[in-house]
C-alpha cells in the first residue's frame, strides 16, 4: 500500500535562498508515514495516549537529489519496503509534483515500544503486515 502526501513548500522549510532546508524533509516524512497509518486505520496519537505505544526511528538512510524551493508543491510518497516483528521499513520519496524530479529518496526504520522503553515484538501485526510464513517480508508494489 503507498500513500502520497502533497505540500506547498513554506517560507519557514526554506534557508535564506528560498532552498528547502536538508532537515524540512525529515519533518515531511514523518508526516508521510503518520498518513500511511491513518490510511491503514492507526492514529498514532491514539496508539500514544490509549495504548502506550510509540514508533520512533531507529535508523535513517537518505539521498539528497534535487533542491526543492519555495512555492513548489511537493509530493511524499511514502510505502512498506519490508517489515519484521520488531520494526519495519518505509521507502520514502519526495518529488516536485509539477516535474515529477526527486527531491529526496529514504529508507527509514521503526520499531515501536511500550511506555517503558520496551520493544513490542508484533509490530507487523499492530499495524496489520502480517507475513504467513516468515519474521521478514518484503512488500511488493
Amino acid at each position: 500500500m503507498e500513500n502520497n502526501l502533497e505540500y506547498k513548500v513554506q517560507y519557514a522549510d526554506t534557508d535564506a535562498y528560498g532552498v528547502v532546508w536538508h532537515g524540512t524533509y525529515l519533518r515531511w516524512m514523518e508526516a508521510g508515514r503518520v498518513e500511511w497509518l491513518l490510511d491503514k486505520g492507526i492514529r498514532i496519537d491514539e496508539l500514544a495516549r490509549d495504548f502506550g505505544i510509540v514508533m520512533p526511528v531507529v535508523d535513517i538512510k537518505i539521498r539528497y537529489k534535487y533542491p526543492a524551493k519555495l512555492m513548489n508543491n511537493v509530493v511524499v510518497t511514502t510505502s512498506v519496503k519490508e517489515f519484521s516483528n520488531a520494526s519495519v521499513t518505509f521507502e520514502q520519496i519526495i518529488k516536485i509534483k509539477e516535474t515529477g524530479k526527486i527531491c529526496t529518496t529514504a529508507e527509514v526504520r521503526a520499531t515501536a515500544t511500550d511506555k517503558n522503553g520496551k520493544i513490542i515484538r508484533d509490530l507487523a501485526g499492530l499495524i496489520g503486515l502480517k507475513s504467513e510464513n516468515s519474521d521478514s517480508q518484503c512488500i511488493s508494489r
